[in-house]
């Protein structure tokens, strides 16, 4: 994969991988196709080496695509068909990809909310579910992890402790003295919250829309930003500023060939694909993120994850 030449004459500090690794951590296979896929297509075709983590099989997911709803593979085996789309979403973005190998908690509806299932991921004790995180952290050797804020970006229970454990990560594993067994300390030396769900972008989307006279799918979801959801179906007002903003528009391509590689989740008529990636490239060519922790010195507002490292 290279990188296109307008990219890299906007973005010249992402022209080689310098040796840098780079991390991210999602809860269940296709996030890693709705949050910052085009950030990850672009980083690894600079040469960064760039690796998903996904906690979860998605085993308690839905089909959510109508029209895989009728498929054999789909209603056999789902959790494995997952596993396929996963690893083509992860050649699409050009990125390594890893399974932590814990069960999916689901999403509890009603009023009480029921308990989760016995032994899903948000059920573990931190430490169980960090370990398996740690140890690849400290094989893998990444400068910088990228997961979700305290919310989960929306509050699922697996968003939520996906969140609990790449912090803890982060913290862990370059302390030699925690998590013994999990291999030599290596310190990652910046972590960012994805802000997938930044308030601004979806703004900026819908008054463009608008503007052009089309229809936009936007004003219900920042309607609902004003008002609380206790079920989750909603994500929850993002509580951190943007301090960082990665130019990749070139890739957003490669996000939405990503996202339909997960065909049970994705409708290809759905939200995602409401607006061209030309009008996003004219309109927000980043995708967003907040620089939570970091262990170098860096200059904010930054273009760069690896600013400060390289």
């Amino acid at each position: 994969m290279s990188i296109p030449a307008e990219a890299a004459e906007r973005a010249p500090e992402v022209r080689r991988g310098d040796g840098l690794r780079l991390l991210t951590v999602h809860a269940h296979p296709d996030d890693e196709s709705s949050k910052g896929a085009a950030t990850m297509a672009s980083y690894a075709a600079a040469g960064v080496e760039t690796m998903v983590v996904t906690c979860t099989g998605g085993e308690r997911g839905d089909i959510l695509n109508a029209q895989a709803a009728s498929e054999p593979h789909a209603l056999r085996d789902l959790p494995g068909l997952r596993r396929r789309e996963m690893a083509k979403a992860a050649r699409e973005l050009g990125v390594a990809h890893r399974w932590l190998g814990f069960v999916d908690s689901g999403l509890p509806e009603g009023d009480p909310l029921p308990p989760l299932p016995f032994g899903s991921f948000a059920t573990l004790p931190l430490e169980r579910a960090a370990a398996p995180l740690v140890r690849l952290v400290r094989s893998f050797k990444p400068h910088v992890i990228i997961s979700y804020d305290e919310n989960g970006g929306y509050p699922h229970p697996d968003h939520i402790m996906a969140h609990k454990v790449a912090v803890e990560a982060y913290h862990a594993a370059a302390d030699p003295e925690r998590y013994p067994e999990a291999g030599e300390a290596w310190t990652p030396l910046k972590l960012y919250y994805d802000r997938a769900f930044n308030p601004e972008r979806f703004r900026a989307l819908h008054f463009a829309l608008e503007e052009a006279g089309l229809q936009s799918p936007y004003a219900a979801r920042l309607a609902a930003w004003q008002e609380a959801d206790a079920e989750g179906h909603q994500p929850p007002m993002p509580k951190h500023r943007t301090t960082t903003q990665i130019d990749c528009g070139d890739y957003f391509e490669h996000r939405d060939r990503a996202l339909l590689s997960h065909r049970t989740q994705i409708e290809p008529e759905g939200f995602f694909f409401a607006v061209s990636p030309d009008m996003q490239r004219r309109i927000w060519p980043w995708e967003d993120y907040t620089l939570v922790d970091a262990r170098v010195e860096t200059t904010l507002p930054e273009t760069d994850f690896f600013a400060g490292i390289r």
